[in-house]
């Protein structure tokens, strides 16, 4: 059994304002769902999380996904 893609960088901390893991980048729900998604559906997923924590890192207010 192969382990599974996951973003995470053991910094688990949920930034109120954007609701978005501090470390990853992912959501309560995407964190909670990981394990039952597809490979395709997480590494759409990781595709995104850079673009969700620069405006966090930068000091902007992020982006919203809909």
């Amino acid at each position: 059994m192969s382990a599974i893609s996951s973003p995470c960088i053991k910094i688990c901390v949920i930034d109120p304002a954007s609701k978005l893991c501090q470390g990853c980048g992912r959501t309560l729900q995407e964190i909670a769902q990981w394990s039952r998604l597809s490979e395709v559906e997480r590494l759409a997923i990781m595709a995104t999380l850079e673009a969700r924590l620069s405006p966090q890192r930068d000091g902007q207010a992020p982006r919203r996904s809909a």
